[in-house]
């Protein structure tokens, strides 16, 4: 296994990160067309999703490659694990949306989506890993 050139590495987190963040911007435009933008408001569903959903592909991700064994898969991680996920999962999104809801006088809905963020998106985690511990 030959080792990424630093220029190379960067292009694969960067391909992987616009693919990720387009399917992010997707996913929060499906879900507001399919909950309504009241719904989308008052309660910040498309990144939970988007956190959720990233979880359970890092796990599904990180499950594979651990079964592949070292066979190329520093390229996999920095397209998919660090660009593509990076880009998708919203962190950064969850961060801001907490303080909006404490701001806005709602802290145990703010307690709510947090506790319910990270056992969910631990829970995906998992199960991907599960999934792929039992897949021949």
């Amino acid at each position: 296994m030959s080792a990424l050139s630093p220029i190379a590495a960067t292009l694969h987190v960067a391909l992987g990160g616009a693919i990720g963040a387009v399917l992010r911007y997707q996913l929060g435009r499906g879900m507001t067309a399919w909950l309504g933008p009241q719904t989308v408001m008052s309660f910040p569903w498309a990144t939970l999703a988007a956190n959720v959903i990233g979880s359970l592909a890092m796990g599904l991700l990180f499950g594979w490659m651990a079964k592949q064994g070292p066979t190329d898969g520093e390229q996999m991680r920095l397209l998919l694990g660090v660009g593509v996920l990076g880009g998708f999962t919203t962190f950064s999104a969850f961060s801001l949306e907490m303080m909006m809801l404490i701001e806005r006088g709602e802290p145990m809905t703010a307690l709510s989506y947090a506790l319910v963020s990270i056992l969910a998106g631990l829970t995906a985690l998992y199960i991907g890993l599960i999934i792929m511990r039992l897949a021949a």
